[in-house]
């Protein structure tokens, strides 16, 4: 049985290094538990409360919706948007920012969020995850504006994610380090299980979708045959290549023991400069890979200083073990 440190003691123990704090960030944070908690239950049950398959909808990036994108989205908004904390959320199932309705009070803070991150692996049960991040209100007390929520990366109060695989774990940043906390079901409480996590600076492991190989860049060409070529290439050491579809996974994955998560720029849909969202998935898990000893970047410049510029902006994204990601923006810097 284990007795350790709460998520809320450690919010609250958190709370009291910060001059002038007021208690409004530790109840955001304790609202977005609960919707963690409500999220994880429906997750586990899946085909037990009829809440698998897809829809005939597609979300605002044209992708098709599982009746869980829909369900956990409904949560995040309904756990979140009642106790005065926020000025507005943003979410990847949503075409335009959220309202706070105008029978709830406003608050000083902005949620950004992706309710079920990997939810194409949800009908074969593998890991999926909620990603989120917590930006200052321009003007606090007044409802959002799509441009209050277009803040780089670096002005983030907070960003975590949610994993919901074997035990159900929520790992935060507030920028002082990261910490992973285990969902203790008995008791209902998340606990301190993971302490101060680190990113090895090296590593032999990489994760790429191998499928587009053929519309990537020269780059990310060269730096993947090279993995590929083992000790008897360039590298010098045998390397293992990992593809969940879940960033969640990965990230977890290389949180734990390190690896380099590359979703790089192609040709594969010229319209787009990347695959993955940069306010909802690239940002937040920049934030917390950065303040775990790794490096983020988009091949060609570091994530969490990008101006956005819309909401459901995309962007390449490189990240994980900080020596492996300096090779592959060296490759890009070299052309």
């Amino acid at each position: 049985m284990h007795t350790g440190t709460t998520l809320t003691q450690f919010i609250i123990e958190e709370q009291r290094h910060i001059a002038g704090a007021t208690g409004d960030f530790t109840a955001l944070l304790n609202d977005l538990v609960t919707a963690v908690k409500v999220i994880s239950n429906a997750v586990n049950k899946g085909a037990l409360i009829g809440v698998m398959g897809a829809l005939e909808s597609q979300n605002v990036q044209g992708e098709t919706q599982k009746k869980l994108d829909v369900i956990t989205n409904d949560i995040m908004i309904r756990t979140n948007e009642w106790a005065g904390h926020l000025a507005g959320m943003a979410s990847e199932e949503m075409d335009e920012v959220y309202a706070i309705p105008n029978k709830y009070p406003l608050g000083k803070y902005l949620l950004v969020f992706d309710p079920l991150d990997g939810s194409s692996n949800v009908d074969i049960n593998i890991s999926v995850g909620t990603i989120f991040s917590i930006l200052r209100a321009p003007v606090p007390n007044r409802a959002a504006s799509e441009a209050d929520f277009l803040q780089p990366g670096v002005k983030q109060v907070c960003a975590g994610y949610a994993l919901y695989g074997s035990s159900t774990m929520l790992v935060l940043t507030t920028g002082h380090g990261v910490n992973g906390f285990t969902l203790d079901r008995e008791v209902g409480e998340f606990l301190l299980t993971h302490p101060d996590m680190k990113i090895p600076a090296d590593t032999k492991e990489f994760a790429i979708n191998a499928s587009n190989q053929r519309f990537w860049e020269p780059p990310v060409q060269r730096y993947v045959e090279e993995c590929l070529q083992g000790k008897e290439g360039p590298r010098g050491r045998d390397f293992n290549m990992r593809w969940v579809a879940s960033m969640v996974a990965e990230v977890h994955r290389i949180l734990t023991r390190g690896g380099i998560f590359m979703y790089p720029r192609d040709t594969k849909d010229p319209s787009k400069p990347g695959k993955l969202r940069l306010m909802y998935e690239a940002n937040p898990m920049s934030f917390i890979v950065e303040q775990a000893g790794g490096m983020a970047s988009t091949g060609y410049e570091r994530i969490l200083d990008m101006q956005p510029e819309s909401l459901h902006q995309r962007v390449p994204v490189i990240l994980g073990s900080k020596n492996e990601v300096e090779v592959v923006v060296g490759y890009h810097r070299q052309g």
